[in-house]
């Protein structure tokens, strides 16, 4: 008998062992699927921990009332805040102090000027550019900065 009568009258026999050696192998992989599907140990990281190692090292947080607001005096937001502009004549402002500069916005009436730095006029930001500031601040600050330019004016509790 050859070889190839051998291997046909085995034919049906080498079959049976593809397909069984077929389904084992498809066994051993649908096992290793599931136990890596469902793979737990005790030494498993969990969603916290995970959460905890991915955090960033810093966060920036801001709010949009910036704190607790401490009281100023006119005499204070002259000093941190209006001099920036008015103490070199920025952009037009009318410099601290300079009596023919102030003397047209003078003129206007304290209301009107405060009016303008609370809503801002031309370059000049609302409230100075610092919204933190109260209306009461602001009216203050008019005030000082008039009274050194020649005007007489006295402080108002509240200006609308």
């Amino acid at each position: 008998m050859s070889t190839q009568d051998k291997i046909k009258a085995n034919k049906p026999l080498i079959n049976v062992v593809m397909l069984i050696a077929l389904f084992i192998g498809l066994l051993a992989a649908l096992t290793g699927f599931y136990t890596l599907i469902t793979y737990t140990s005790k030494d498993s990281v969990s969603t916290d921990s995970v959460k905890n190692y991915i955090k960033p090292v810093a966060v920036v947080e801001m709010s949009a009332n910036g704190g607790v607001h401490v009281a100023q005096s006119g005499e204070d937001v002259v000093k941190g805040i209006c001099v920036a502009c008015h103490g070199a004549g920025v952009l037009g402002s009318p410099k601290l102090g300079d009596k023919a500069q102030w003397a047209p916005r003078i003129a206007q009436g304290y209301d009107v000027l405060v009016q303008h730095a609370i809503n801002g006029i031309r370059s000049m930001p609302a409230r100075g550019g610092n919204a933190e500031l109260t209306d009461e601040e602001v009216a203050a600050a008019v005030a000082v900065m008039a009274n050194q330019s020649g005007a007489d004016f006295k402080l108002a509790s509240t200006t609308k």
